[in-house]
């Protein structure tokens, strides 16, 4: 069975600027301590994109053509964001982003340490920290990529042959191309999602998911008639 950490198992390089990053990686994880270097020799900080008045863009932050930062938004650098994005009011970028282009940053959405594929959709509430996503990854409201344990130790990934250390104490989850999570889902520290594969509203996932897989929740309700309140 696939672990899951094969590259070409979660990801076409076709749809992003910034493969080369993953070339001194032996497993996916290995990337995301090289963002911050990645980041110190590729970024060529510009503006090239619409910055609204009241937003925030710091000088260490590059912005290709056609893409939009709505006033109220947050970005500090080092951060590359691609062409025709759209950063939406509300959006906070901590720095140490790669952010390929088409992609959508919505109200809300914090961003620290995370390569994202092209034409991914972060639509308002995520929280995405030290995680990488795929191309036209989408991300359901308020969906977390929960990157550190309680308390804060080594995070592993398991899967059904293995557990491997990772050397990280901050690693949120690596999702493949086309991978739809719901809203209100949380994916614990370590969470590899493969290509894809969807998972169901308010869904807690840890470990490894394979390819083409469907997480579902099933909750069961009890339905009763409401009585009337009667007061003495």
């Amino acid at each position: 069975m696939s672990t899951m950490r094969s590259f070409n198992e979660l990801f076409n390089f076709n749809h992003t600027d910034h493969a080369e990053i993953f070339d001194e990686a032996q497993d996916p994880w290995d990337v995301l301590p090289l963002i911050a270097h990645y980041l110190e020799y590729k970024l060529k900080p510009k503006k090239e994109g619409e910055i609204s008045t009241g937003a925030f863009v710091d000088d260490s932050v590059s912005i290709g053509k056609g893409t939009v930062v709505e006033t109220g938004a947050v970005i500090h650098g080092p951060t590359i964001i691609g062409k025709h994005c759209i950063i939406r009011t509300g959006a906070y970028i901590r720095g140490n982003a790669i952010i390929g282009d088409n992609v959508t940053i919505g109200n809300s959405t914090e961003i620290k340490n995370a390569l994202i594929f092209n034409e991914a959709i972060l639509p308002h509430f995520n929280y995405v920290g030290d995680s990488i996503l795929g191309n036209k990854v989408h991300l359901g409201s308020s969906v977390v990529l929960s990157n550190i344990k309680t308390p804060p130790s080594e995070i592993l990934v398991t899967t059904l042959e293995k557990t491997y250390q990772t050397g990280l104490e901050k690693f949120g989850a690596i999702i493949g191309d086309k991978a739809e999570i719901g809203a209100n889902a949380v994916l614990n520290p370590g969470t590899i999602i493969g290509k894809n594969s969807v998972i169901y509203p308010l869904a807690l996932i840890r470990g490894v998911i394979q390819s083409d897989s469907i997480v579902k929740v099933r909750q069961q309700h009890e339905i009763v008639t409401k009585k009337e309140l009667r007061i003495d």
